[in-house]
């Protein structure tokens, strides 16, 4: 997108995608960084410049359903009302659960908490955020005595050593990899600690290519050295610290040396050397760590040797120096504020913390608080497939996809006597098992706020209308509520009348010792009805200033004065764990799972908008070419994974070194409305962290083979309702992409198929023109109507004799085809269209040949390809692809003119 788009009367608001919390100028037609948002000043990565392309129709759920027929929103109300009493009634409290989202704003994680545990009395409220985070949770509350982030992003800039741990940022993040890039000096180093080479360890001075699971060890290993070479602070340690010869003794049973460490964790010693050096003579040093850390059986271990290596060295609170924990999505922590989580209780009190459950049920006016915490995520949809909870509330997140082993949850759901979803789309792997399928409002519509990895509150304003029956999430709980007898405690009339009193709750909160805890935003319980509407970013704790006006906290425990009973941090003894899932004979290949730079989560929003799908089109898996070789692979081919349960993931090869031999990657994305066999759930077993509950997505295991196939294709339709990839292509490959102007599918087979015979079928009626070549195995045909086209299929033996679609994707946005586009239709292109290859830069729509050709006609640098071609000048994500293909250029220049003067000589 252009970032000159005119946004005269643009509302100001947050974007919905990463933990980062951009600023977002938002109209219907086009969106823009805003510069006053002190998360990105101004910066937007490419998925939040495409927010204005996702505000479509398409698919919207747009009333309320119970049981597949339509309704209103009395008869719906009443429906899950009902269900919820008679589980009530028959069941208890614990038969019904609830799993929310971090796409949820604040406001709605408060009602849901506050229902939940406070007036229907279950426990069981839990949150997608449990996957991404609760492991740096349980780390931060061992650690300080409280789920508090002590940093903020102007340490990423500040500081002069940036470790960047199990965080591919320039993907996941992209608008702080800006920030951190654009801090580039002399003296500045960075460390990329991560399995594989990616986007971001093109920041690197030094990347840790370690074994994946070892991360404990290679940060106890750091602890030690800095206890031998004598760079810890002994005073800080003495004053502000507990544990501390507890942590370094276990430091030193696993990782007594750098040598030892590097055995461990396939690393250099020299590399390891280096690090730790580098570290022990850097004081202002920031750790950032991401999913790669979390998402693990140890996860939480993982966060706290990080932590301990902070506490040793006095590295907390300080301006550039301090863990920070980069959350995944964009109001995680607003759920963490609330209670979301199931071991929770509300405004960062625990279920354990003296007087808090008393404190809560006055406050909220409820008879009482359930004694123990709920279950956990993973545990949760357990209980479910049991039959242990007769009625599941799922509001805004997609667990049949998202959970690990996602077939099992599947049949937990359709097991589920009454399972409700509070959705904005009608279709997702999740709403097709809904009874009761509701309506909610979605980014652009609702109203509240949200709180970002750096404890930043800033407002989500709505710039549209409501749909007539869609109604915000906070609205339909509050209605369930009064359906249930409990309308007094529930009578909000807006957002600004939660946000009050989830302000007032967050005052009464203590620590166990009797003092106050950080997360503070009392002052804020009195704001009027405009003072929220114009409310600002701010950071907790909040406090007034002289001038009256609120006033954030950047930094936390500068001084010490952490959350826990005698105000001292708790440095943690960290034993090493392997992982849970381990390779075997049967399934050899360890499967490392995450994020692509363009696509969010599910794909439920990124996927409205086409040019989103342009970069990685498909699923896909990255093998390292040793692997490739060894297993018969070939660049561009298809591939199967088969994981222990015995489910699989089909997708397309990607030959890159900088993948780890025996490791493969996958993404996160895909789902069952895009692909047949692309889940990388499938491939993750159920296994935990002991302590937070976190899954151990990063570490699955699975055999690979490549998947024969007789033939390939691409089916593009101008209609394509009623059409199912599956139904004609049961045994086969197919993944959607969404285009501009059709919609298309990529589809293979091993079976035969007679395709003069069978096309009307995939075409939607019989071609008018085709080319049919049995003996090389092409088959090209065409559908037109009225001089308009309706679909095209074109078949070969392999993907890469199949056209690039752009030029057919423009004919399908013509009234009628002209001469020339019906001449070239089956080539898939005139001769004078430009081949620009797969895509790089999603804002522009430049291709790697495109980038190509002018890399050999002479032009050398980014900045000189961005005034050329405007590839990297909008949101900088590609940039990393551009410097690679720039790079590639000159090796190969320079291994030419090698060879050319050894011809010479």
């Amino acid at each position: 997108m252009d970032n000159t788009v005119s946004l005269t009367a643009a509302t100001h608001t947050t974007c919905p995608y990463c933990g980062v919390g951009c600023g977002v100028m938002a109209k219907t037609d086009g969106v823009a960084g805003d510069s006053r948002h002190p998360a990105n000043l101004g910066r937007l990565c490419v998925k939040g410049s495409a927010l204005h392309e996702t505000l479509v129709p398409t698919g919207r759920l747009l009333r309320p359903r119970v049981h597949g027929r339509e309704t209103g929103w009395p008869d719906a109300v009443a429906e899950v009302s009902t269900a919820i009493a008679q589980a009530l009634a028959t069941h208890g409290p614990g038969s019904v659960a609830f799993y929310l989202s971090g796409q949820l704003l604040t406001e709605d994680y408060y009602v849901a908490n506050k229902l939940a545990k406070g007036f229907i009395g279950t426990p069981h409220v839990d949150t997608n955020s449990r996957l991404c985070m609760s492991s740096a949770v349980a780390a931060h509350k061992r650690a300080f005595g409280e789920d508090c982030v002590p940093g903020c992003y102007q340490d990423l800039e500040l500081a002069d050593l940036l470790v960047l741990t199990g965080s591919n940022a320039a993907w996941a993040h992209p608008v702080l990899y800006q920030r951190m890039q654009a801090a580039s000096r002399p003296g500045r180093r960075v460390v990329v600690i991560d399995p594989r080479r990616t986007a971001t360890a093109e920041l690197a001075d030094l990347h840790l290519k370690l074994k994946p699971g070892t991360d404990t060890i290679l940060f106890n290993g750091l602890l030690h050295w800095l206890w031998q070479e004598g760079a810890v602070d002994e005073a800080y340690v003495a004053r502000h610290c507990t544990g501390f010869e507890a942590a370094m003794g276990a430091a030193r049973a696993s990782a007594a040396s750098p040598a030892s460490v590097a055995r461990q964790c396939d690393l250099p010693d020299a590399d390891v050397e280096l690090f730790y050096r580098w570290f022990a003579e850097t004081s202002r040093t920031v750790t950032a760590f991401s999913q790669g850390i979390n998402q693990s059986n140890a996860g939480t271990d993982k966060a706290n040797a990080i932590i301990n290596c902070h506490l040793a060295t006095g590295r907390i609170g300080r301006p550039g120096a301090g863990p920070l924990s980069l959350t995944g999505q964009p109001n995680a922590m607003g759920g963490r504020e609330v209670g979301g989580l199931a071991n929770t209780l509300a405004a960062h009190m625990d279920y354990d913390t003296p007087g808090a459950r008393t404190g809560v049920a006055e406050f909220w006016g409820c008879r009482g608080i359930p004694e123990q915490p709920g279950l956990k995520a993973v545990d949760l949809f357990e209980a479910v497939h049991r039959g242990d909870i007769k009625v599941l509330w799922i509001m805004g997140t997609n667990p049949a996809v998202s959970l690990p082993d996602s077939a099992r949850v599947r049949a937990a759901l359709e097991r589920c006597p009454t399972v409700i979803v509070s959705d904005c789309m009608a279709e997702t792997d999740t709403t097709r098992y809904a009874n009761i399928l509701l309506p909610a409002a979605g980014w652009g519509e609702k109203d509240g706020t949200v709180t970002n990895s750096e404890r930043c509150i800033s407002r989500q304003r709505g710039f549209l209308p409501l749909p007539a029956e869609v109604r915000p999430d906070w609205w339909i709980m509050s209605a369930v509520a009064d359906a249930l007898g409990h309308g007094d405690a529930f009578a909000y009339q807006a957002p600004v009348d939660i946000f009050r009193e989830h302000a007032a709750l967050s005052g009464l909160s203590v620590t166990a010792s009797g003092g106050r805890r950080q997360f503070d935003i009392g002052v804020m319980a009195s704001l009027s009805a405009a003072e929220y509407d114009q409310m600002t970013p701010v950071q907790w704790p909040v406090q007034v200033d002289s001038a009256g006006r609120f006033a954030g906290t950047a930094r936390l425990y500068s001084e010490g004065g952490f959350s826990t009973p005698d105000g001292r941090a708790r440095m943690v003894p960290v034993e090493t764990m392997a992982p849970g899932q381990r390779p075997s004979h049967r399934h050899p290949v360890i499967v490392n799972s995450g994020r692509i730079r363009d696509q969010w989560h599910t794909m439920t929003r990124t996927a409205l908008a086409p040019r989103l799908l342009a970069h990685r089109s498909e699923p896909f898996m990255e093998v390292h070419p040793t692997d490739a070789r060894r297993y018969a692979l070939v660049e561009g081919g298809l591939a199967r994974l088969t994981g222990t349960s015995g489910e699989s993931f089909v997708g397309r090869v990607r030959v890159t070194s900088d993948q780890r031999s025996g490791e493969v990657f996958v993404p996160i994305h895909w789902n069952r409305q895009f692909t047949a066999r692309g889940v990388a759930t499938e491939l993750m077993q159920p296994v935990t962290d002991p302590i937070s509950g976190q899954p151990e997505g990063k570490h699955g295991v699975a055999d690979l083979a490549p998947l024969p196939t007789r033939w390939q294709a691409r089916l593009m339709r101008r209609d394509a309702s009623g059409w199912r990839a599956e139904a004609v292509c049961p045994d086969g490959y197919w993944a959607r992409q969404p285009l501009l102007h059709c919609d298309s599918w990529w589809l293979a087979s091993n079976q035969p198929v007679d395709w003069p015979r069978e096309s009307e079928l995939w075409l939607g009626g019989r071609p008018q023109v085709f080319v049919d070549d049995p003996a090389s195995g092409r088959y090209r045909a065409a559908r037109i109507v009225d001089g308009q086209l309706q679909a095209v299929l074109l078949v070969d033996t392999c993907a890469e004799a199949l056209p690039d679609l752009a030029w057919l994707d423009q004919c399908f946005n013509a009234t009628v085809l002209s001469d020339e586009q019906r001449r070239y239709l089956l080539a898939g292109r005139t001769v004078e269209v430009e081949d620009t290859g797969a895509l790089v830069c999603s804002c522009f729509q430049v291709g790697e040949k495109q980038i190509t050709r002018a890399i050999r006609a002479g032009t050398d640098s980014v900045a000189e390809l961005g005034q050329a071609l405007r590839c990297g000048t909008n949101c900088g994500s590609c940039l990393p692809e551009i410097r690679a293909l720039l790079e590639a250029h000159r090796v190969e220049a320079s291994s030419t003119g090698r060879r050319d003067k050894v011809l010479a000589d």
